[in-house]
């Protein structure tokens, strides 16, 4: 995988932020959303599946596979390893920096307010995920920091939804949006790929 990050952005109008807690879950939940045309799957490490689930997913054929919840300098060389081609976390800390940077993964960080953008950006991160969005100011904060701070691109994550999300995307700063609506666990545990399916394709469309 040779893409950069604000590519891999800019590939799915909704980014899924996925927690497996059945193993067996991760390839027919990654083949659903990429039928729908969800390529960009986030698979977090909010469980023990987490870096399982990133390795069967990471064989599908057109999955984009990244690593959520990126707390500790460690896990960046595990996911990795594990077939993941970027990174997100929550926030952003020296350690976090000096992981990412000797892992070689791209890293998408958290931020959340103005100076935390300035930070971000200092050490040379111009893509950004708004975290949590909606509690951040939304929409309203995405506005007005596009003016001082026009040289970085968002993916906004956090309480956003299906009825939200356009008016995200239809910002100039805002490449794609997260979401975790797109893999409803009651679905997942039915089994009911073509719902997810259904909801991915409807997630695409967001873009217009």
């Amino acid at each position: 995988m040779t893409m950069n990050l604000l590519d891999i952005m800019r590939t799915s109008a909704v980014i899924p932020v996925i927690a497996i807690d059945d193993p067996d879950h991760a390839v027919p939940l990654a083949k659903a959303l990429v039928a729908g045309g969800i390529r960009v799957l986030e698979v977090t490490l909010r469980t023990q599946h987490g870096l399982g689930a990133i390795r069967a997913m990471s064989q599908v054929e057109g999955a984009i596979v990244g690593v959520g919840t990126l707390t500790q300098p460690e896990e960046f060389a595990a996911a990795r390893d594990a077939g993941a081609v970027f990174g997100v976390s929550p926030g952003l800390t020296d350690a976090l920096i000096g992981a990412a940077k000797s892992s070689g993964l791209p890293l998408l960080p958290g931020v959340m307010t103005p100076s935390e953008v300035m930070k971000a950006r200092e050490q040379g991160f111009k893509q950004l995920k708004l975290f949590p969005a909606v509690p951040a100011g939304g929409v309203g904060m995405l506005n007005a920091i596009a003016g001082p701070l026009s040289d970085v691109t968002f993916c906004p994550t956090g309480g956003i939804s299906q009825e939200t999300a356009p008016a995200f995307l239809a910002l100039k700063n805002v490449a794609c949006v997260g979401g975790s609506w797109l893999t409803p666990k009651d679905a997942m545990k039915a089994g009911d790929w073509g719902h997810i399916t259904a909801l991915a394709k409807a997630a695409s469309a967001l873009r217009g």
